[in-house]
């Protein structure tokens, strides 16, 4: 919702349309709002970075709190002033399900688990440090999930954060008490698992490494698996991170779901999460740490071998063709930049070789000053297939390499503009990548493209079009350049040979106010019918999600519709189709039977009226 009023506000701003801009009534309409997300904030970080124990030993406390919190937001999400901001009919609907889903939750109070209160209160209020019940031992760790070394420090170092808040002289009698709960814990997990090491130390000492000015991690800087400061951290399909060892070691073991959400992974690659990387680096510089090093780097500051299996010769042959990439010689150039080509799409080690040997930014100054076209198509290619490479992404792009890529884009030969189209959606995999490339001008360039490239050259623009336009902030750029238009003509090319990547990009674009307004001038609702009616189940999909954002308000889509013969269709989709098909056809259905509803509803009206005036007209007649 904020992601669309900032850009409505700003596109608003800059053509200077202060009606558009967001009132000082709605922002104070806002403010409650605010307000409940910092409380829930406050409460979500003191629940998963505090201790345990205290959450279950003031569970009656913390249970009231999260009631006042979720009523708290409750309230702030009805009172959302729709009418005065500019936000599109399907955001509004994910806030409207929010707010009942928040409703029903204020009504519903969790039963806490007695059988843990009374386990934990047993053995935190014994005055002596005397034997407990193994099996109530047992119960305690795995309730509270204090069943591995890394629970057990992330609770240590909670309760150590109760110690430096009181100053660190006096901890207190309870505080002490929860300490000694958490060493008979450990001494219990160490009996089952010797190799967990040494006990935890007492942190209520003022000695040892337990110093209450210690710099305390971030949580976001832990992996969510091991609790540890990441060094390699990468982002799954659902958006979380993870230290790359620990879900590699989790998605090698069988499990194809997102151990932080449970969701289902759509796929299991890894993508380097740069920018959280750089803030854990910049952290530890600033806390007087050595920043982590990634597995297989060498802490010292000699330059690092090849991770690559290139051999000495290998290299040597590398070296060669770099030195000839800065030759003055354009034969040396081209043949240099072709020979690179062809080892990055080789294999992956050629690929890492080439980038640790300093590839991409000779490939990049290149490309930037040839202007012979064989040249460029090479040195573009092999930026592309050295792309492929996760952890070069971020190389590329930090070279200056998109505004190169982009000039090719636009002036280089149709293969040239092809692969430079494959690179920018190979670097918009990483989510702030889709930021930098949307601003750099490459989205008209990717439309011109998808209207006059090969069919090859238009699904190399199609795909870098749909992952940019992923990001809010592109749809916008992308429905100026014209894309709207050039999707329909694609629609109703003969053979339909890009109805699956048009279709995909409008359902995209639909959610957006300035889309959703193209789409429906472009006069699109014939062709998403005859899609729901006899495409794939892919473009029955698409097209309906496209359908649900045109007819959402707009009465006039709605009876085109449905006088084009789509609720027969929409019932068979809604039974058969897809899971997303099903939930896009019944929220259609369902406008158009409230859309039938109110035709009845006025004809009756009419009816009456009509009736009511030939009754007064034979009265009269009557009377005279």
């Amino acid at each position: 919702m904020f992601e669309e009023l900032r850009e409505s506000s700003s596109m608003a701003a800059a053509a200077d349309q202060h009606h558009h801009q967001i009132s000082g009534e709605a922002v104070a309409a806002l403010a409650p709002l605010r307000e409940a997300v910092d409380s829930a904030a406050e409460l979500l970080n003191f629940g998963s970075q505090g201790s345990k124990i205290y959450l279950v030993l003031e569970r009656d406390h913390i249970m009231k709190r999260f009631q006042e919190v979720t009523s708290q937001l409750e309230q702030a999400l009805g009172r959302i002033p729709f009418d005065k901001l500019d936000i599109s009919d399907e955001v509004r609907e994910q806030v409207e399900l929010v707010h009942a889903q928040f409703k029903r939750a204020k009504e519903r109070i969790d039963t806490p688990d007695i059988e843990l209160y009374n386990d934990l209160t047993a053995v935190y209020n014994k005055s002596t440090d005397t034997d407990t019940d193994p099996a109530v031992l047992r119960r305690l760790a795995e309730k509270l999930q204090l069943a591995t070394i890394s629970d057990l420090k992330q609770e240590s170092l909670a309760l150590h954060e109760m110690v430096a808040a009181t100053g660190g002289t006096d901890p207190g009698e309870n505080i002490e008490k929860m300490n000694m709960l958490l060493k008979k814990i450990k001494d219990f997990i160490q009996t089952q698992n010797p190799e967990m090491g040494p006990p935890l130390k007492d942190i209520t000492s003022v000695s040892g490494n337990c110093d209450p000015k210690s710099p305390v991690i971030p949580n976001d800087f832990r992996c969510p698996i091991s609790l540890e400061l990441m060094k390699d951290p990468v982002i799954v399909a659902t958006g979380q991170t993870y230290e790359r060892g620990c879900i590699k070691k989790w998605l090698d073991s069988g499990h194809n779901t997102c151990p932080k959400t449970q969701q289902s992974l759509s796929n299991t690659s890894l993508t380097p999460n740069y920018v959280l990387r750089s803030l854990i680096c910049q952290w530890c510089v600033e806390n007087g740490m050595d920043p982590p090093k990634r597995p297989g780097t060498s802490n010292s500051h000699q330059p690092t071998k090849p991770t690559s299996a290139c051999s000495p010769e290998e290299r040597a042959n590398i070296d060669a063709l770099l030195r000839k990439l800065t030759s003055p010689i354009s034969d040396d150039q081209r043949a240099a930049a072709k020979e690179i080509r062809l080892l990055a799409k080789r294999n992956a080690d050629n690929r890492v070789c080439l980038a640790e040997a300093g590839a991409i930014s000779l490939l990049v100054s290149l490309l930037s000053i040839t202007h012979d076209i064989s040249t460029q198509e090479h040195a573009v290619t092999a930026l592309l297939n050295l792309s492929i490479c996760e952890d070069n992404k971020g190389t590329i792009v930090t070279s200056g390499a998109v505004p190169a890529i982009v000039h090719v884009l636009r002036k280089g030969s149709m293969e040239a503009r092809e692969n430079a189209a494959a690179a920018l959606f190979s670097l918009s995999v990483v989510d702030e990548n889709k930021v930098t490339i949307g601003a750099s001008g490459a989205i008209p360039a990717l439309v011109s493209l998808l209207s006059e490239g090969s069919q090859q050259g238009k699904k190399d623009a199609a795909t870098a079009l749909f992952n940019l336009c992923i990001f809010q902030g592109n749809k916008g750029r992308a429905v100026r350049a014209g894309v709207v238009q050039t999707l329909m003509v694609l629609l109703s090319e003969p053979g339909a040979g890009m109805l699956d990547e048009a279709l995909a990009i409008l359902a995209i674009l639909a959610s957006h106010v300035d889309g959703k307004a193209a789409i429906g001038a472009a006069n699109a609702v014939p062709m998403l019918v005859e899609m729901i009616k006899n495409g794939s189940p892919r473009n029955k999909e698409n097209a309906s999600a496209v359908l649900v954002h045109l007819c959402g308000g707009d009465l006039q889509h709605l009876a085109e519709a449905q006088e084009l013969g789509l609720m027969g269709p929409l019932v068979d989709l809604a039974q058969n189709g897809t899971e997303r098909g099903k939930r896009k056809a019944a929220q259609l259905l369902e406008r158009i039977n409230r859309f039938l509803e109110q035709q009845n509803l006025m004809q009756a009206q009419v009816l009456a009226q009509a009736n009511s005036q030939i009754v007064t007209d034979t009265l009269a007649v009557v009377d005279r």
